[in-house]
């Protein structure tokens, strides 16, 4: 006879060859067929209900509607439907009407600003202001207002670089002051900069001014966006400040207003903003587009680290560059207080230095013959761009109250002699004191400094 042990033994082994039956079976592909089959019938009827609830509710409001003798209101979904049917008949008007009569679009924000386009519209600017008094105001204002200090050099190539180019990069350590300069240049102008914090993922140009949303219907508007429109209606100085910009590609998410700025008539410079047209659209916003701002400048500020990118050469070209690397000592500031001037008067200020302070023919002749060397040794040229922004920052540098050298000596390290590091690091070294010694002979011993600064250094790196 078998033990109460065995028995037990027995139905252990029964019970674990039904189980692992029923595993079998519960994991076969048959089984797997059978409860996709199911979720599929609950999906269906969970649907089912849903429509059937939309049109019971339907039927019910109009079931109300005729023994009280008014018509119905029709529900969301009749509505939505209603409401596309229109805008395919009207050629997609986009019209929606408000709880009073009012027309509602897709842009909430820029329709406002339309509304209140008045108080973009000042007056009771100045001017007889010269650049040299605007570069000192600017100074004593950012130092006695807001206890930010700078040379009165950086504060020259700063103003002299907003003549040059729409686009400007304040690149240096961490620390140095390179937002807080944009940022007090807005105070200074009173029209505080839009600070922008570029993010790490952004590609194309939906992600500064934002995108159309499907499902709400609306679109997504950016502050710089706003920004952007509200400057169309006035006559002030706009800044946009791109925080870390080379925290993601420049060239990416910036390509289209590189492009657009590199239009000489600014009424061609329109900026794609959504691919159709509704009639709701503001007033501005025209077949889709918006013009881009003549008086708004970008200024990007960057750090070169290993968590940043490089800034491309098609980036570099089309900007002015300014290196903060130091901290200006802080000085007794005189009495300053905000300026009111048009940016049309700021551009004028710029045309009048070009004429009162053309580069000398000296220079212009020192100019060419650095080309014919950097030509002939390095494979590289100044090209039309760069001698039209040397042209353009030198006599606004001298206006400012530089000196004529300084502004050559500043312009021609950031935008040819920074071309030199991309040749080859071992030729550059052994060429790098001939070099020097070039420059000495043609503009004077210790004229060039930075230039020469920026040709040691690569010497050393190689």
């Amino acid at each position: 006879m078998l033990s109460s042990a065995m028995y037990a033994n027995i139905n252990l082994l029964a019970a674990t060859d039904f189980f692992s039956t029923l595993l079998s079976y519960a994991t076969s592909g048959y089984a797997i067929l059978a409860y996709v089959i199911i979720l599929l019938v609950i999906i269906a009827l969970v649907v089912a209900a849903l429509l059937f609830r939309d049109n019971s509710s339907s039927k019910v409001m109009h079931v109300k509607a005729s023994l009280s003798g008014e018509p119905a209101e029709p529900s969301s979904s009749e509505e939505s439907k209603d409401e596309d049917k229109e805008g395919e008949e009207s050629g997609q008007s986009g019209r929606k009407e408000g709880k009073k009569g009012e027309t509602l679009g897709r842009f909430d924000g820029l329709s406002r600003i339309d509304r209140e386009r008045a108080k973009y519209e000042r007056e009771g600017y100045d001017t007889r202001i010269t650049l040299k008094e605007l570069c000192e105001r600017f100074r004593n204002f950012a130092a006695g207002k807001l206890r930010l200090y700078y040379s009165r050099s950086d504060i020259r190539r700063f103003i002299a670089g907003m003549q040059v180019s729409h686009i400007l990069i304040l690149q240096g350590m961490s620390g140095t002051g390179k937002t807080s300069l944009a940022y007090a240049f807005g105070e200074f102008v009173d029209n505080s900069s839009t600070v922008v914090p570029v993010q790490p993922m952004w590609k194309e140009r939906t992600d500064l001014i934002g995108y159309y949303n499907e499902f709400t219907k609306r679109f997504n508007e950016t502050d710089l966006l706003k920004k952007m429109y509200e400057a169309n209606y006035s006559k002030d100085i706009y800044v946009t400040v791109l925080d870390e910009m080379n925290i993601a590609r420049v060239e990416y998410y910036f390509a289209e207003f590189l492009s657009l700025l590199e239009l000489p008539d600014a009424d061609e410079r329109e900026l794609t903003v959504v691919s159709d047209r509704w009639d709701s659209d503001p007033e501005q916003l025209r077949n889709g587009h918006i013009k881009l701002p003549e008086n708004m400048w970008f200024i990007g500020t960057a750090n070169n680290d290993d968590s940043t990118f490089a800034i491309s050469d098609k980036v570099y070209d089309r900007a002015m560059i300014m290196d903060l690397d130091s901290k200006a000592e802080i000085f007794t500031a005189e009495e300053s207080s905000k300026l009111h001037i048009t940016a049309e008067r700021f551009r004028e200020l710029g045309e009048e230095a070009q004429k009162e302070y053309e580069i000398t023919q000296r220079n212009m002749r020192r100019l060419k013959q650095l080309d014919e060397y950097l030509k002939a040794n390095f494979r590289i040229t100044f090209g039309n761009r760069i001698m039209k922004q040397i042209k353009t920052y030198v006599p606004v540098y001298i206006s400012c109250g530089g000196e004529e050298i300084e502004a050559l000596d500043d312009i021609l390290a950031k935008k040819v002699m920074r071309k030199l590091g991309m040749q080859n690091p071992v030729y550059i070294r052994n060429q790098a004191d001939r070099f020097c010694r070039y420059m000495d002979e043609l503009f004077g011993e210790d004229s060039l400094r930075q230039c020469k600064a920026v040709v040691q250094r690569l010497k050393l790196n190689a």
